[in-house]
């Protein structure tokens, strides 16, 4: 079809018009749908002459030089095609120019696919932003989706909130964090391929982006790829088995269109242990041309995603066991089961409005619904009975976690150094098991029931349960032909109900909504309104509380195109209020847990430039910058929001505002017929973030301990590098490809430090008022950001044959990758006694040592990537193979310094220890893993 085409092409070059001088002009249309394209981009090969096709797909190139051009079509997901033609002093009219599909992006699909599970990964230094990429044909974006991300490599060091997520224009961020939900839509790959990514600080025509960019996923029934697509997956990362089929109508004579697509995705257990992966999907889109003018398009994503979690573990616990190793699961009638169970199941459904007012200018007007649940599972042993007085309970229970420390060799050999039998036993007792004990806890709960007592354990869930309504309208012109206006308009409105939930007793009858660690009945009460109350399956206990949230936003944007110069302006307001809402009155805050808290109110901007600037059209500079404002997230605006209404900087004057960002870049571009580069130096300073951490510490003000929230604010973040990405065509079959990025993130300052706890007699003896405590600064200035490699290299090659075959192999090297430090024991807390006067045996040259950053070892991983395809009549078949980690090796992707040891003299003594009692806990990259994708599309 592609040769019948280009003969048909040719054909039209015969056609000369009567109108303007040396101008081209045509019009782009699927191959597949023959419906027209927009934005795709028309250039003269070796010029500054470029445009964009418009809403129906057409172009016209103006003042093209006479004699013979080369016209260059192009368009991310198509293959790019160039036309030779000749010149002269009258228009050419190059008619309908089919595009034809990428089959390249069979691989990438599939790839990306494996990730969306550590995506959505709420252990720290797992923000992987690979997913906001995989739809780029950026050599770097590429590179840094496919080839960085099991490194959880961070594109210029900067987490995913700093990027927008769109479908169909509706923005898919969550409130809560401000992060996409990859899971939301995870598993619907063939539906969802149709993506338009703006990269950085570039111009948008959804919306107004982040300093990372904007990915808009285009879910419109009229718009997906005709025909149908049976897919096959088998892996050994996060699933086993996956299975997909979808179809797409396209738009038939009655203006009606629809796609429908269904998933699965399953395995008792992926490369770690006991990680088991159990997910549904179910997509629809239903479209309606109602004439030329108006569309209407109904959408509903339903993706389930339930799958076990792993333990970051110390490298004590990594060297008895191994990479693989996992502390969250034991056997239970002989199968293994995970404690920790992650479960998201949050259905949307969106009704878009599209309106073509004339060829240059649409509005597309949007309404979402989303509902649903996220849920993380996790056993709970503070189970209690009130005792026969009424005034006081008792029991608890021991820590299940089989590395609880005092379970540990290292913990035995400091505590019972004369004895090192002791140590010997737990040794051999972990190696030869290690994990969780579930007969036990049901013995426990059982033996409880038999003597008329409540459950020592349960299993529960940490639920959020958001509602939320979004709705958007979005405005696109051409003024004229060198000058588009962008706009829009957003409301989201979100109700998020937060609770724990009972969802196991473990063979009891019944357990005791209390907190065993309380000093008193009173303080102990989860809910004062409903005291020592017996709690069953299904149940809330614990916590019980609503965030209310509204954002309002608006944003504007012009962009100029002219021969040798483009440039873009565009600017940003957003009104954002939260509201916690307490249903439970905790014995521990009584005085400010029940009800509603003030409401709070940020305003943000933006404003933001590009320019980019043609010196040929093979030479181009690119400068873009940014400044913007934002509010903090909800997860980082209440201290303690579990129990009380409490919120940060209330108690030490540094109320809390809104974020900062101030980010730069400028790019020299090089696009030759065989050698194509990027080379990018940028800068971004982040002031005024907030953020907070929950921990159980020892050391506090003295040798006191004490469950915190760590509320670090103020916090200035400074991030710097250069990106560099090569890709030279050897032949029209191999390419080689060398992709570099070299940064260096930093804290910028010494931000604040406070802790809040239960106001309890610890905490007066610690030093607390009323349950807070203000340490002032943590010297984290010029310490390193934690989160994925500073450095990173790619160096690889492709192979594609005519007969549609290919095959590829990178090699990725990593360095700079650093532990993410304690705060507190950054603190003055670290160097004071309990009299606030320093230890008079403090060194501080020993201390330098003490508090220097952990650095891991830098490590290359080995890639290849092979497929191959069939056109059979009017049907493709093909499969695709990848190995990563060929050769097995072992890294670090992260980790964190247990802040356990919160002051000078413990830490100094765990670390004089030949292990570590409470060493970092760690994450580790996976060993050599495949994935194989086998498919039928017709």
């Amino acid at each position: 079809m592609k040769k019948n085409s280009f003969v048909l092409l040719l054909s039209f070059l015969s056609v000369i018009g009567v109108f303007a001088q040396q101008t081209v002009k045509g019009k782009v249309v699927n191959s597949e749908t023959e419906k027209a394209i927009a934005n795709v981009v028309i250039s003269v090969v070796g010029t500054t002459i470029s445009e964009k096709t418009i809403l129906n797909g057409s172009f016209e190139l103006k003042n093209v030089p006479i004699g013979n051009q080369i016209i260059k079509i192009q368009l991310s997901g198509f293959e790019a095609q160039q036309f030779p033609i000749k010149i002269s002093n009258k228009q050419i009219d190059l008619g309908k120019v089919l595009l034809f599909k990428d089959l390249q992006e069979e691989e990438d699909l599939s790839t990306i696919s494996l990730s969306d599970d550590e995506l959505d990964d709420d252990a720290g230094g797992a923000d992987n932003i690979s997913g906001l990429l995989f739809s780029s044909r950026n050599l770097f974006s590429r590179t840094a989706a496919f080839e960085f991300s099991s490194s959880f490599f961070r594109v210029r060091g900067l987490d995913s909130d700093n990027a927008t997520v769109t479908i169909n224009g509706i923005e898919m961020n969550k409130i809560y964090n401000g992060r996409p939900q990859w899971s939301n839509w995870g598993g619907l790959n063939d539906v969802l391929r149709n993506q338009e990514l703006t990269e950085g600080i570039n111009a948008s025509s959804y919306t107004f982006g982040g300093i990372l960019g904007a990915t808009n996923i285009n879910a419109r029934a009229s718009e997906a790829r005709v025909g149908g697509r049976l897919t096959y997956s088998s892996s050994n990362r996060s699933y086993t088995n996956r299975v997909m089929a979808s179809y797409a109508s396209g738009l038939n004579s009655e203006g009606w269109a629809f796609t429908v697509s269904i998933g699965r995705r399953w395995g008792q257990e992926g490369y770690l242990d006991a990680s088991s992966y159990n997910a549904s999907s179910l997509f629809a889109s239903v479209e309606k041309k109602i004439n030329d003018k108006h569309s209407i398009n109904l959408t509903s994503i339903f993706a389930s995603n339930k799958r076990g979690k792993s333990s970051p573990n110390t490298q004590e616990v990594f060297d008895l066991k191994d990479r693989k190793y996992n502390e969250f699961w034991g056997y239970q009638n002989g199968k293994r089961r995970n404690s920790r169970i992650k479960e998201v199941e949050e259905p949307v459904l969106m009704l878009n409005h599209y309106w073509t007012m004339s060829e240059k200018t649409s509005l597309n007007t949007n309404v979402a619904y989303q509902t649903g649940k996220i849920g993380n599972s996790r056993i709970d042993n503070n189970g209690n009975t009130l005792a026969d007085d009424g005034l006081s309970y008792f029991g608890g229970g021991a820590n299940p976690s089989p590395t609880y420390y005092q379970l540990l060799p290292s913990y035995l050999l400091r505590d019972f150094p004369d004895n090192t039998s002791i140590a010997y036993g737990a040794q051999q007792q972990f190696l030869a098991d290690g994990q969780i004990d579930w007969d036990s806890l049901y013995d426990a709960n059982l033996s409880n029931t038999a003597n008329g007592l409540n459950a020592t354990y349960a299993l529960y869930e940490d639920r959020v349960d958001d509602t939320q309504i979004t709705f958007n309208t979005i405005f696109n012109t051409e003024l004229n032909d060198n000058i588009l206006l962008d706009a829009g308009v957003t409301y989201k409105n979100l109700k998020s109900e937060n609770f724990a939930q009972v969802i196991d007793l473990l063979g009891g009858t019944g357990y005791l909504d209390v907190d065993g660690f309380a000093e008193n009945i009173d303080e102990g009460q989860n809910d004062l309104l409903n005291p020592n109350r017996i709690v069953g399956k299904g149940d809330k206990f614990k916590y019980n509380y609503e965030v209310l949230a509204e954002i309002t936003s608006a944003f504007t944007q012009v962009q100029f195109k002219y021969n040798k110069v483009d440039f873009f302006l565009a600017g940003s307001v957003t009104n954002t209020q939260y509201q916690r809402d307490g249903l439970y009155k905790n014995g521990g805050f009584s005085n400010n847990s029940f009800g509603k808290s003030k409401k709070l109110t940020f305003t943000g901007i933006g404003a933001k430039g590009g320019l980019t600037y043609k010196i040929t059209g093979n030479h181009l500079l690119n400068v873009n910058g940014a400044y913007i404002t934002k509010a903090p997230s909800i997860r980082n605006t209440f201290s303690n929001s579990r129990e009380n209404n409490a919120i940060v900087g209330d108690k030490n004057g540094l109320d809390i505002t809104e974020e900062k960002i101030l980010s730069t870049d400028i790019s020299y571009i090089l696009r030759s017929p065989k050698l194509t580069g990027k080379i990018t130096g940028y800068y971004t300073k982040i002031q005024d973030a907030t953020e907070i951490s929950f921990f159980f510490a020892d050391g506090i003000g003295g040798d006191n301990t004490a469950f915190v929230q760590e509320v670090l604010q103020g916090i200035d973040k400074l991030h710097i590098g250069t990106e560099l990405a090569l890709e030279y065509q050897i032949t029209t079959a191999i390419k080689l490809k060398g992709v570099a990025s070299l940064g260096q993130y930093t804290y910028a300052n010494n931000p604040n430090l406070t802790l809040t706890t239960e106001p309890d007699t610890d905490a007066l003896a610690a030093g607390f008022d009323e349950g807070f405590k203000d340490f002032g600064q943590s010297n984290l200035k010029n310490y390193k950001l934690a989160g994925g490699p500073q450095t990173a290299y790619s160096v690889g090659f492709e192979y594609r044959d005519p007969n549609f075959w290919w095959f590829g192999a990178t090699a990725n090297f990593f360095s700079d990758t650093y532990i993410d430090v304690s705060p507190l024991i950054r603190s003055s807390n670290f160097t004071t006694d309990f009299d606030g006067i320093t230890f008079n045996d403090y060194d501080e040259d020993l201390a330098r040592e003490l508090l220097k950053q952990e650095r891991f070892d830098d490590y290359m991983v080995v890639n290849l990537v092979g497929g191959k395809s069939w056109k059979i009549n009017n049907k493709f078949i093909g499969f695709f193979a990848s190995i990563n980690n060929l050769l097995d090796k072992d890294f670090r992707t992260g980790g964190f310094e247990q802040a356990r040891n919160a002051n000078y003299r413990q830490l100094r003594d765990d670390k004089a220890l030949d292990t570590q009692v409470f060493g970092s806990r760690y994450w580790k990259g996976r060993g050599a893993t495949y994935f194989l994708n086998v498919y039928l599309r017709f």
